[in-house]
């Protein structure tokens, strides 16, 4: 497959497993960078879920820009997120200094942004990579620190660790790297 193909841009179709719910993502080559978007469908304690998402990234997968919209229950969505060259996050026009120099967005309730580190760093098997993350958190919205570790164990496998190693998941992924199984909580549907 080449990614660069906008006939053959991967998307992806995932089932919750923890909860009713589905998600898509797509990815797409646009200019210099690249693009992902998705919506995530779901319930959740405060009610229906619906979540669209658009991340941009540079041509080294560092995230530049990511919108969410949508509603959580009765609450409605609308988060602006952008990074400057100096390694400044802002969040709906507000600087977030406690996120200061991450690279990579994570999207809290959605697996593909387990997509972008996983591009960008590019492991061969057995390497491993610590990377800090601007961590959206699910039902909150707060944009906080994530210390994450990724450890290439296969050649489409994944160990992911995050919050000083607490929480633990061995992924499986595709060949755009969209993890294909993330344990307990969602699995791709369809081929």
């Amino acid at each position: 497959m080449n990614i660069n193909d906008a006939e053959s841009a991967p998307v992806i179709l995932w089932r919750r497993v923890d909860q009713h719910g589905h998600e898509s993502a797509r990815v797409d080559h646009v200019g210099e960078g690249w693009r992902l978007t998705g919506t995530a469908v779901f319930a959740d304690d405060a009610g229906p879920c619906c979540l669209s998402y658009r991340i941009e990234c540079d041509a080294a997968w560092r995230t530049v820009r990511t919108r969410v919209t949508g509603w959580i229950g009765q609450r409605t969505v609308d988060v602006e997120i952008a990074v400057a060259a100096d390694g400044v996050w802002r969040m709906n026009g507000v600087e977030v200094p406690q996120v200061a120099g991450c690279v990579d967005v994570d999207l809290n309730f959605s697996p593909s942004t387990n997509l972008l580190p996983i591009r960008r760093l590019n492991l061969a098997v057995g390497e491993r990579a610590d990377v800090r993350a601007a961590w959206l958190r699910f039902p909150s919205l707060a944009l906080e620190p994530l210390q994450q570790t990724y450890i290439r164990t296969g050649e489409r496998a994944y160990r992911y660790e995050s919050a000083g190693g607490a929480f633990v998941r061995d992924l499986t992924v595709d060949e755009a790297g969209f993890p294909t199984r993330y344990p307990d909580f969602w699995e791709r549907e369809g081929d």
